[in-house]
Protein backbone atom coordinates (compact mmCIF):
# COMPACT_ATOMS: atom_id res chain seq x y z
CA UNK A 1 0.00 0.00 0.00
CA UNK A 2 1.16 3.83 -0.87
CA UNK A 3 1.62 6.35 1.83
CA UNK A 4 -0.96 8.31 -0.10
CA UNK A 5 -3.47 4.90 0.10
CA UNK A 6 -2.46 4.31 3.99
CA UNK A 7 -3.52 7.26 4.91
CA UNK A 8 -6.84 8.30 2.88
CA UNK A 9 -7.77 4.67 4.18
CA UNK A 10 -6.95 5.60 7.45
CA UNK A 11 -8.93 9.48 7.24
CA UNK A 12 -11.78 8.27 4.93
CA UNK A 13 -14.19 9.40 7.42
CA UNK A 14 -12.66 12.74 8.63
CA UNK A 15 -13.89 15.82 7.18
CA UNK A 16 -11.52 18.16 4.89
CA UNK A 17 -9.68 19.96 5.89
CA UNK A 18 -7.64 18.59 8.56
CA UNK A 19 -4.36 18.14 10.08
CA UNK A 20 -2.47 14.94 11.22
CA UNK A 21 0.49 13.96 13.13
CA UNK A 22 2.24 10.59 12.35
CA UNK A 23 2.94 9.39 15.70
CA UNK A 24 5.35 6.56 14.53
CA UNK A 25 7.28 9.82 12.41
CA UNK A 26 6.98 12.15 15.61
CA UNK A 27 8.53 9.51 17.82
CA UNK A 28 11.51 8.46 14.95
CA UNK A 29 12.11 12.28 14.63
CA UNK A 30 12.72 12.58 18.03
CA UNK A 31 15.04 9.75 18.61
CA UNK A 32 17.20 11.17 15.34
CA UNK A 33 17.62 14.28 17.31
CA UNK A 34 18.46 13.21 20.43
CA UNK A 35 21.18 11.07 19.02
CA UNK A 36 22.10 14.22 16.69
CA UNK A 37 22.58 16.33 20.30
CA UNK A 38 25.24 14.50 20.87
CA UNK A 39 24.64 14.28 24.92
CA UNK A 40 23.49 17.48 25.07
CA UNK A 41 20.21 18.62 26.83
CA UNK A 42 17.67 20.18 24.01
CA UNK A 43 14.86 22.11 24.47
CA UNK A 44 12.00 22.61 22.47
CA UNK A 45 10.99 25.66 21.01
CA UNK A 46 7.40 25.60 21.30
CA UNK A 47 7.30 27.95 18.34
CA UNK A 48 7.96 24.99 16.54
CA UNK A 49 5.22 22.98 17.88
CA UNK A 50 2.36 24.66 19.48
CA UNK A 51 0.53 21.77 20.71
CA UNK A 52 0.74 20.94 24.80
CA UNK A 53 -0.08 17.29 23.96
CA UNK A 54 2.88 17.17 21.38
CA UNK A 55 5.17 18.63 23.64
CA UNK A 56 4.37 16.49 26.59
CA UNK A 57 5.04 13.65 24.13
CA UNK A 58 8.18 14.26 23.89
CA UNK A 59 9.35 15.62 26.94
CA UNK A 60 7.96 12.10 28.37
CA UNK A 61 10.10 10.10 25.93
CA UNK A 62 13.35 11.09 26.75
CA UNK A 63 15.73 12.31 30.00
CA UNK A 64 17.49 14.41 27.32
CA UNK A 65 14.48 16.57 26.23
CA UNK A 66 14.15 19.19 29.17
CA UNK A 67 12.54 22.86 29.27
CA UNK A 68 10.78 24.56 26.46
CA UNK A 69 12.10 28.15 24.67
CA UNK A 70 8.29 29.92 24.47
CA UNK A 71 7.90 33.53 22.78
CA UNK A 72 5.68 35.27 24.35
CA UNK A 73 4.90 36.07 28.48
CA UNK A 74 1.36 35.13 27.69
CA UNK A 75 2.18 31.45 26.40
CA UNK A 76 4.73 30.81 29.02
CA UNK A 77 1.79 31.27 31.89
CA UNK A 78 -0.18 29.32 29.77
CA UNK A 79 2.10 26.70 29.54
CA UNK A 80 2.65 26.61 33.18
CA UNK A 81 -1.28 26.04 34.11
CA UNK A 82 -0.75 22.64 31.56
CA UNK A 83 2.42 21.90 34.16
CA UNK A 84 5.34 22.64 32.46
CA UNK A 85 8.33 23.93 34.16
CA UNK A 86 11.97 25.44 32.86
CA UNK A 87 10.40 27.90 30.81
CA UNK A 88 12.81 30.61 28.80
CA UNK A 89 11.70 33.58 26.93
CA UNK A 90 12.90 33.47 23.70
CA UNK A 91 12.43 37.18 22.76
CA UNK A 92 12.02 40.51 25.30
CA UNK A 93 9.12 40.89 26.81
CA UNK A 94 8.28 44.64 27.53
CA UNK A 95 4.37 45.63 28.38
CA UNK A 96 4.05 45.56 32.19
CA UNK A 97 1.26 43.19 32.35
CA UNK A 98 2.58 40.72 30.81
CA UNK A 99 6.38 41.32 32.81
CA UNK A 100 4.19 41.16 36.12
CA UNK A 101 2.62 38.05 35.09
CA UNK A 102 6.09 36.57 34.97
CA UNK A 103 7.59 37.93 38.42
CA UNK A 104 4.52 36.86 40.02
CA UNK A 105 4.41 32.92 38.49
CA UNK A 106 8.66 33.25 39.72
CA UNK A 107 7.53 34.57 43.25
CA UNK A 108 5.53 31.23 43.35
CA UNK A 109 8.01 28.84 42.74
CA UNK A 110 7.91 28.70 38.95
CA UNK A 111 11.11 28.30 36.83
CA UNK A 112 10.74 30.70 34.03
CA UNK A 113 13.53 32.87 32.44
CA UNK A 114 13.26 36.70 30.60
CA UNK A 115 15.67 37.31 27.59
CA UNK A 116 17.19 40.60 27.72
CA UNK A 117 19.43 42.42 25.12
CA UNK A 118 19.90 45.32 26.66
CA UNK A 119 20.27 47.73 30.01
CA UNK A 120 16.63 49.35 29.31
CA UNK A 121 15.40 45.76 29.39
CA UNK A 122 17.13 44.94 32.76
CA UNK A 123 16.07 48.23 34.24
CA UNK A 124 12.77 47.31 33.17
CA UNK A 125 12.64 44.12 34.70
CA UNK A 126 14.34 44.79 37.97
CA UNK A 127 10.99 47.31 38.74
CA UNK A 128 8.56 44.64 38.80
CA UNK A 129 11.29 41.92 40.61
CA UNK A 130 11.82 45.21 43.30
CA UNK A 131 8.11 45.44 43.57
CA UNK A 132 7.15 41.94 44.02
CA UNK A 133 10.59 41.25 45.83
CA UNK A 134 11.36 38.39 43.95
CA UNK A 135 15.19 37.63 42.08
CA UNK A 136 14.63 37.23 38.43
CA UNK A 137 16.18 35.00 36.46
CA UNK A 138 17.88 36.75 32.96
CA UNK A 139 19.40 35.43 30.11
CA UNK A 140 21.20 37.24 27.72
CA UNK A 141 21.03 36.99 23.85
CA UNK A 142 24.14 37.04 22.26
CA UNK A 143 23.92 37.97 18.25
CA UNK A 144 25.19 35.20 16.17
CA UNK A 145 25.28 36.95 12.76
CA UNK A 146 27.58 37.49 10.87
CA UNK A 147 28.52 40.72 8.42
CA UNK A 148 30.73 40.92 5.19
CA UNK A 149 31.20 43.94 3.36
CA UNK A 150 27.47 44.46 1.49
CA UNK A 151 26.12 41.27 3.51
CA UNK A 152 24.53 40.65 6.65
CA UNK A 153 24.63 36.74 6.97
CA UNK A 154 22.01 35.90 9.99
CA UNK A 155 18.58 38.05 11.14
CA UNK A 156 18.88 40.95 12.76
CA UNK A 157 17.78 40.09 16.59
CA UNK A 158 20.13 41.05 19.84
CA UNK A 159 22.32 44.37 19.36
CA UNK A 160 24.87 42.59 21.49
CA UNK A 161 28.05 41.14 18.95
CA UNK A 162 30.44 40.52 21.31
CA UNK A 163 31.51 40.59 25.15
CA UNK A 164 32.43 44.61 24.99
CA UNK A 165 28.46 44.27 24.34
CA UNK A 166 27.46 41.95 26.78
CA UNK A 167 29.12 43.53 29.51
CA UNK A 168 27.08 46.56 30.63
CA UNK A 169 24.29 44.55 30.59
CA UNK A 170 26.28 42.03 32.92
CA UNK A 171 27.14 44.54 35.24
CA UNK A 172 23.57 45.91 35.79
CA UNK A 173 22.24 42.82 36.49
CA UNK A 174 25.03 41.60 39.29
CA UNK A 175 24.56 45.08 40.59
CA UNK A 176 21.13 44.09 41.25
CA UNK A 177 19.88 42.05 44.31
CA UNK A 178 16.42 41.49 42.19
CA UNK A 179 18.40 40.01 39.55
CA UNK A 180 20.49 36.73 38.63
CA UNK A 181 22.17 36.08 35.43
CA UNK A 182 21.26 32.77 34.95
CA UNK A 183 22.16 31.99 31.31
CA UNK A 184 23.02 32.85 27.67
CA UNK A 185 21.73 32.19 24.49
CA UNK A 186 23.30 32.38 21.06
CA UNK A 187 20.96 31.17 17.72
CA UNK A 188 22.62 31.07 15.20
CA UNK A 189 19.49 31.21 12.97
CA UNK A 190 21.73 31.42 9.33
CA UNK A 191 23.30 27.75 10.21
CA UNK A 192 19.91 26.35 12.10
CA UNK A 193 17.04 27.50 9.92
CA UNK A 194 19.06 27.94 6.12
CA UNK A 195 18.91 25.16 3.78
CA UNK A 196 22.13 24.59 1.99
CA UNK A 197 20.45 21.85 -0.33
CA UNK A 198 18.04 23.34 -2.82
CA UNK A 199 17.21 21.16 -5.68
CA UNK A 200 19.31 22.79 -9.17
CA UNK A 201 20.95 25.77 -6.89
CA UNK A 202 24.49 24.52 -6.90
CA UNK A 203 25.90 27.97 -6.51
CA UNK A 204 23.90 29.03 -4.49
CA UNK A 205 24.57 25.87 -1.82
CA UNK A 206 28.23 26.50 -2.18
CA UNK A 207 28.13 29.79 -1.17
CA UNK A 208 25.32 28.99 1.98
CA UNK A 209 27.33 26.05 3.11
CA UNK A 210 30.68 28.23 2.96
CA UNK A 211 28.78 30.71 4.77
CA UNK A 212 27.69 28.47 7.63
CA UNK A 213 31.16 27.16 8.07
CA UNK A 214 32.30 30.63 8.52
CA UNK A 215 29.63 31.08 10.98
CA UNK A 216 29.75 28.06 13.05
CA UNK A 217 33.34 29.25 13.95
CA UNK A 218 32.60 32.78 14.78
CA UNK A 219 29.56 31.43 17.04
CA UNK A 220 31.70 29.43 19.12
CA UNK A 221 34.28 32.12 19.11
CA UNK A 222 31.55 34.06 20.87
CA UNK A 223 30.17 31.62 23.33
CA UNK A 224 33.28 30.55 24.63
CA UNK A 225 34.86 34.20 25.15
CA UNK A 226 31.24 35.06 26.86
CA UNK A 227 31.60 31.96 29.13
CA UNK A 228 35.31 32.34 29.80
CA UNK A 229 34.96 35.93 31.13
CA UNK A 230 31.67 35.37 33.18
CA UNK A 231 33.92 32.47 34.77
CA UNK A 232 36.46 34.91 35.45
CA UNK A 233 34.09 37.18 37.03
CA UNK A 234 33.04 34.07 39.30
CA UNK A 235 29.61 33.95 37.78
CA UNK A 236 28.17 30.67 37.02
CA UNK A 237 25.78 30.19 34.47
CA UNK A 238 22.50 27.58 34.75
CA UNK A 239 23.00 27.40 31.21
CA UNK A 240 24.48 28.11 28.03
CA UNK A 241 22.11 27.71 24.88
CA UNK A 242 22.29 27.21 21.43
CA UNK A 243 21.50 26.93 17.85
CA UNK A 244 18.31 24.96 16.43
CA UNK A 245 17.54 21.73 14.38
CA UNK A 246 19.93 22.46 11.84
CA UNK A 247 22.51 23.01 13.94
CA UNK A 248 22.79 20.47 16.52
CA UNK A 249 25.81 18.37 14.65
CA UNK A 250 28.03 21.75 14.79
CA UNK A 251 26.40 23.36 18.47
CA UNK A 252 27.57 20.13 20.47
CA UNK A 253 30.84 19.97 19.74
CA UNK A 254 31.15 23.79 21.92
CA UNK A 255 32.28 22.18 25.18
CA UNK A 256 30.72 24.94 27.04
CA UNK A 257 27.43 24.48 25.59
CA UNK A 258 25.23 22.81 28.20
CA UNK A 259 21.62 22.89 26.31
CA UNK A 260 20.60 22.99 22.22
CA UNK A 261 16.93 24.37 21.25
CA UNK A 262 14.96 22.01 18.25
CA UNK A 263 11.38 22.46 17.77
CA UNK A 264 10.92 22.40 13.36
CA UNK A 265 12.67 19.04 13.01
CA UNK A 266 9.85 16.71 15.11
CA UNK A 267 7.59 17.88 12.73
CA UNK A 268 9.86 17.96 9.79
CA UNK A 269 8.11 20.86 7.54
CA UNK A 270 9.03 21.26 3.82
CA UNK A 271 11.92 23.97 4.58
CA UNK A 272 13.62 21.05 6.39
CA UNK A 273 14.01 19.68 3.54
CA UNK A 274 17.04 21.14 1.47
CA UNK A 275 19.55 20.14 4.29
CA UNK A 276 22.64 18.44 3.01
CA UNK A 277 23.60 17.06 7.05
CA UNK A 278 20.30 15.35 7.92
CA UNK A 279 16.95 14.64 6.57
CA UNK A 280 13.67 13.85 9.35
CA UNK A 281 10.57 12.36 8.61
CA UNK A 282 7.39 14.10 6.92
CA UNK A 283 5.54 14.19 10.48
CA UNK A 284 2.67 16.66 10.22
CA UNK A 285 0.66 17.31 7.54
CA UNK A 286 -2.70 18.86 6.20
CA UNK A 287 -5.66 17.39 4.03
CA UNK A 288 -8.12 19.24 1.59
CA UNK A 289 -10.57 18.03 -0.78
CA UNK A 290 -10.55 17.71 -4.30
CA UNK A 291 -13.79 19.57 -5.57
CA UNK A 292 -13.21 20.44 -9.23
CA UNK A 293 -12.20 18.57 -12.38
CA UNK A 294 -11.90 21.15 -14.91
CA UNK A 295 -10.28 19.29 -17.18
CA UNK A 296 -8.33 15.97 -17.64
CA UNK A 297 -4.98 15.80 -15.86
CA UNK A 298 -6.00 18.92 -13.63
CA UNK A 299 -7.95 19.01 -10.18
CA UNK A 300 -8.81 21.80 -8.02
CA UNK A 301 -9.05 21.69 -4.60
CA UNK A 302 -11.26 23.69 -1.75
CA UNK A 303 -8.81 26.02 0.27
CA UNK A 304 -5.40 24.83 1.23
CA UNK A 305 -3.45 28.27 0.88
CA UNK A 306 -1.68 28.55 4.63
CA UNK A 307 1.55 30.35 3.75
CA UNK A 308 4.25 30.21 6.08
CA UNK A 309 6.36 33.65 7.42
CA UNK A 310 8.95 35.18 6.16
CA UNK A 311 10.43 36.72 2.82
CA UNK A 312 7.70 36.05 0.40
CA UNK A 313 9.02 33.32 -2.15
CA UNK A 314 8.06 29.89 -3.25
CA UNK A 315 9.76 28.57 -0.54
CA UNK A 316 7.10 29.40 1.92
CA UNK A 317 4.04 28.11 0.08
CA UNK A 318 2.99 25.10 1.33
CA UNK A 319 3.92 21.89 -1.11
CA UNK A 320 2.41 19.42 -2.17
CA UNK A 321 3.02 15.82 -0.27
CA UNK A 322 0.40 12.61 -1.60
CA UNK A 323 -0.30 11.70 -3.88
CA UNK A 324 3.59 11.74 -4.88
CA UNK A 325 4.28 14.03 -8.01
CA UNK A 326 1.51 16.56 -7.90
CA UNK A 327 2.29 20.10 -8.87
CA UNK A 328 1.43 24.11 -8.15
CA UNK A 329 0.20 26.19 -10.71
CA UNK A 330 2.68 29.61 -10.59
CA UNK A 331 0.11 31.69 -11.21
CA UNK A 332 -2.26 30.22 -8.48
CA UNK A 333 -0.15 28.46 -5.65
CA UNK A 334 -2.10 27.38 -3.01
CA UNK A 335 -5.00 29.24 -2.34
CA UNK A 336 -7.60 31.35 -0.15
CA UNK A 337 -10.42 29.34 -1.77
CA UNK A 338 -8.96 27.12 -3.95
CA UNK A 339 -6.08 25.27 -4.89
CA UNK A 340 -5.94 23.58 -8.45
CA UNK A 341 -3.08 21.23 -9.14
CA UNK A 342 -1.67 19.75 -12.09
CA UNK A 343 -1.79 15.55 -11.95
CA UNK A 344 1.21 13.18 -13.39
CA UNK A 345 0.07 10.80 -15.72
CA UNK A 346 0.45 7.77 -13.17
CA UNK A 347 -1.83 9.55 -10.89
CA UNK A 348 -5.41 9.37 -10.86
CA UNK A 349 -7.96 11.95 -8.30
CA UNK A 350 -11.73 12.00 -8.14
CA UNK A 351 -14.09 14.21 -6.44
CA UNK A 352 -13.94 13.58 -2.85
CA UNK A 353 -10.71 12.21 -2.53
CA UNK A 354 -7.61 13.91 -0.37
CA UNK A 355 -4.99 15.61 -1.17
CA UNK A 356 -1.90 15.99 1.45
CA UNK A 357 0.02 19.28 1.76
CA UNK A 358 2.99 19.92 4.27
CA UNK A 359 3.57 23.25 5.67
CA UNK A 360 6.89 25.09 4.75
CA UNK A 361 7.01 25.76 8.37
CA UNK A 362 6.39 23.83 11.44
CA UNK A 363 4.23 25.20 14.56
CA UNK A 364 2.58 27.94 11.95
CA UNK A 365 0.41 24.77 10.70
CA UNK A 366 -1.08 24.53 14.05
CA UNK A 367 -2.57 28.12 13.77
CA UNK A 368 -5.00 26.97 11.23
CA UNK A 369 -6.52 23.92 12.69
CA UNK A 370 -8.00 22.98 16.04
CA UNK A 371 -6.74 19.94 16.58
CA UNK A 372 -4.17 17.45 15.02
CA UNK A 373 -5.50 13.92 14.47
CA UNK A 374 -2.62 11.63 15.20
CA UNK A 375 -1.79 8.33 13.80
CA UNK A 376 -0.15 5.61 14.47
CA UNK A 377 0.05 1.57 13.27
CA UNK A 378 -2.88 2.79 10.60
CA UNK A 379 -5.25 3.96 13.01
CA UNK A 380 -6.12 7.27 14.20
CA UNK A 381 -5.72 6.86 18.04
CA UNK A 382 -5.76 10.48 19.40
CA UNK A 383 -6.70 14.25 18.66
CA UNK A 384 -4.09 16.60 20.34
CA UNK A 385 -5.20 19.79 20.80
CA UNK A 386 -3.21 22.85 19.12
CA UNK A 387 -3.04 26.18 21.09
CA UNK A 388 -5.71 26.76 18.83
CA UNK A 389 -7.82 24.27 19.98
CA UNK A 390 -7.35 25.05 23.74
CA UNK A 391 -8.64 28.68 22.54
CA UNK A 392 -5.14 30.59 22.85
CA UNK A 393 -3.04 32.78 20.43
CA UNK A 394 -0.28 34.37 21.03
CA UNK A 395 0.96 36.18 18.35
Amino acid sequence: MSTYEYYKEIFAEIPRPFALVDLDMLDDNARAIARAAGGKKVRLASKSIRSVDVMHRILNSDSIFQGIMCYTAAEAVFLAEQGFDDLLLGYPQWQPEAVRSIVNLVSEGRSITFMVDSVEHVEHIEQFAKQQSTVMPLCIDLDMSVHYPGLHFGVWRSPVHSWEGMYPIVEQIIRSPWLRLDGIMGYEAQVAGVGDNASGKHIKNTMVRWLKSRSIVEAAKRRQEAVERLNAMDIRLRFVNAGGTGSLDSSRKEAWVTEITAGSGFYAPGLFDHFASFRYKPAAAYAIEVVRIPKAGIVTCMGGGYTASGAADKDKLAKPYLPEGLELFPLEGVGEVQTPLRLPAHVKLGLGDPVFFRHAKAGELCERFKVLYAVSQGRIVGEYATYRGMGECFL
